[in-house]
């Protein structure tokens, strides 16, 4: 069964802009999946309705059999900006999900408690933070930080709860193309360690081809499903396949998918 289902999703918005129409995807467990396609064709609209943070206009979304109308502790979902809270470390911007998860409201908004409490996350945090390459950072604010160790931080947030499903919305398409392809071959290897299921949006082609088992090709406005391309590149991954007829050919169907909606 799959993990994730969108099925039939269409979003309208009070303005009447439709934003997504019929649109319909299954995603199977531990798999990684990237959704490419112009601007303005409802991505974003759709990662907000998968993650429980947008109701659809009609259709429903099915995550582990259960039908999804709110946020749900099963799907992480990792922003653009990585939005830090700036009074915090590194270490206790990670276990934020934590303090929110067991209730504790005040503690994420408070100036007063920088540091990480000992609560028997600790260890998990430490390994986080050497995941994604901050071993050193542990205890610098988000105003030290580069733009790409600061993702890095909201990456490892993301993944502090092993949410089954982890959700990207273009999560560093602010950075300069070196640090974003470092970062985007960072995923990749993150990604397979943390065992969880991708799903990430962006206009970049090389980029959905390099992290996904299958690109989800989007129509203009209304967003609509135009094709779906496999990506049978061995992994672990590294940007000399760019070079390899595999990767030429799905970036010619890509393309001939956006050139037909």
């Amino acid at each position: 069964m799959p993990i994730l289902t969108a099925d039939a999703i269409c979003v309208t918005y009070p303005n009447g802009t439709e934003a997504l129409h019929d649109f319909t995807l299954e995603m199977e467990r531990g798999e990684f999946v990237t959704i490419v396609g112009p601007s303005g064709c409802g991505k974003s609209t759709l990662l907000r309705v998968l993650a429980g943070l947008l109701v659809p206009t009609s259709g429903r979304v099915v995550l582990d059999g259960e039908i999804i109308t709110r946020p749900s502790n099963h799907v992480s979902l990792m922003f653009q900006e990585p939005a830090l809270l700036p009074w915090r470390t590194v270490e206790s911007n990670i276990h934020l999900p934590f303090e929110v998860g067991s209730g504790v409201h005040r503690m994420p908004v408070s100036r007063q408690k920088a540091e990480t409490p000992d609560d028997g996350h600790n260890a998990q945090i430490a390994d986080l933070i050497n995941l994604v390459g901050l071993r050193g950072f542990e205890h610098a604010y988000p105003r030290e930080l580069s733009g790409g160790m600061a993702q890095r931080a909201a990456l490892a947030r993301a993944l502090a709860t092993q949410p089954p499903v982890l959700m990207l919305d273009e999560p560093f398409g602010a950075l300069d193309a070196l640090t974003r392809e470092s970062l985007i071959a960072s995923l990749e290897s993150i990604w397979r360690a943390a065992r969880t299921t991708g799903l990430l949006v962006t206009h970049s082609i090389r980029e959905s081809i390099f992290l996904a088992d299958r690109v989800v090709v989007c129509s203009p406005r209304p967003g609509q499903v135009a094709g779906i391309v496999p990506v049978n590149l061995p992994r672990p991954r590294t940007w000399d396949m760019e070079g390899w007829p595999e990767f030429t050919l799905r970036k010619k169907q890509i393309r001939a998918a956006l050139g037909d909606v």
